[in-house]
């Protein structure tokens, strides 16, 4: 029990009780006067029936208040489902728009990459076509014969390279060198003066 009710039975408890000792005097006649007219009644009757009438009206407006109260609630729940439902409409619809878009970027991409893979597959083929159709030994053949020419070019310019310097080391030594050079060529070689001995003595 809450402590507004327990509240309210204490209080009903003692105006009951109130009642109870004072009945006698509540039920006394007494002469009241209501502005058009004189009545004789008892005077606490009259305010027990007052009271009773205002705490009925006062229960009426609470209720009244609760069921506003309530009416209200309900209201607003609805509205908040309501709400809830769009909200979940707008999510499920943003949710689909989403799946939409990367469904449409997913395909995109797939059509770019295939488009790739065609185009990188027809260069190879392209390449491939190209290589039987160009002949892979006559290449390597020129490649020889290009290298073969570098080398004998390269052979010739380092011997005029060889006799460009012998020349200079010729003209730079001194004079004798020549002359025995000479000297040695005119001298006969000594199988010759043997031969030459021979056919002389014979």
């Amino acid at each position: 029990m809450s402590l507004r009710a327990l509240l309210l039975l204490l209080v009903g408890t003692a105006i009951v009780a109130f009642i109870g000792i004072n009945w006698s005097a509540m039920t006394a006649p007494t002469d009241l006067n209501l502005l058009i007219m004189d009545i004789r009644a008892p005077l606490g009757l009259v305010l027990l029936g007052l009271m009773a009438l205002l705490s009925a009206v006062f229960v009426g407006l609470i209720a009244y208040t609760q069921g506003t109260v309530l009416m209200e609630t309900r209201r607003h729940a609805k509205e908040l489902s309501v709400q809830r439902e769009l909200a979940d409409k707008a999510e499920a619809s943003r949710f689909t728009e989403l799946r939409a878009h990367l469904d449409r970027e997913v395909n995109r991409l797939a059509e770019v990459i295939g488009n790739q893979t065609r185009e990188t597959l027809s260069r190879v083929d392209r390449a491939e076509m190209g290589l039987r159709e160009r002949p892979v030994d006559a290449e390597i053949s020129r490649l020889v014969q290009a290298v073969e020419t570098h080398n004998r070019e390269l052979h010739a310019r380092v011997d005029r390279l060889e006799i460009g310097l012998r020349e200079r080391l010729s003209a730079q030594l001194p004079g004798p060198a020549p002359q025995v050079a000479v000297l040695s060529r005119a001298a006969p070689p000594a199988g010759a003066e043997a031969g030459s001995g021979t056919s002389a003595s014979g």
